[in-house]
């Protein structure tokens, strides 16, 4: 009972990392929701300064980022050309 346990190649060095999806991602991701944070407190903000999040800019970018992050870069999700590890999952035999 042989298990194919192959995974696809990672990047061989440092400069393939930072050409790779794998990078730009969650980078693009945290950008992009560090930038709608602080553009969510520039337009709709709290002004009493009772709003732990949006009272400040910097509640406001790091909430984004975070969402960014968990929205474009999650960790968690697969793509279509990842196999599944766990023998007895895998439907292909």
């Amino acid at each position: 009972m042989a298990t194919d346990t192959t995974t696809a190649p990672g990047p061989k060095s440092a400069r393939d990392f930072l050409r790779s999806w794998k990078f730009w991602r969650p980078f693009l991701g945290v950008t992009a929701g560090g930038i709608g944070g602080y553009l969510y407190w520039y337009y709709i903000g709290c002004n009493s300064g009772t709003c732990p999040i949006t009272s400040s800019p910097y509640g406001s970018i790091i909430m984004g980022a975070l969402l960014g992050y968990l929205l474009f870069g999650s960790p968690w999700g697969k793509s279509g050309n990842e196999q599944s590890q766990d023998p007895a999952v895998d439907s292909n035999k």
